[in-house]
């Protein structure tokens, strides 16, 4: 897991978080603030997965050129 992935996925935690304390207090402003960072999360963690699997296949790559 790399280091963007952990930071999307505490990004998408807490935007959960701060969507529910909204829709329990009646806070459109705060739904949808943590709509938008759970979103933000999702994508991060998103693009640190694809991030992992470009770097595993480039090493493949690199290792299949040396042999």
């Amino acid at each position: 897991m790399t280091s963007q992935e952990t930071r999307g996925k505490v990004k998408k935690s807490k935007g959960k978080v701060k969507e529910a304390v909204g829709i329990i207090a009646g806070d459109k402003k705060m739904e949808q603030e943590g709509a938008l960072q759970r979103a933000e999360g999702a994508i991060q963690e998103g693009l640190g997965q694809a991030r992992e699997k470009i770097g595993k296949a480039l090493t493949d790559i690199g290792h299949s050129i040396r042999k």
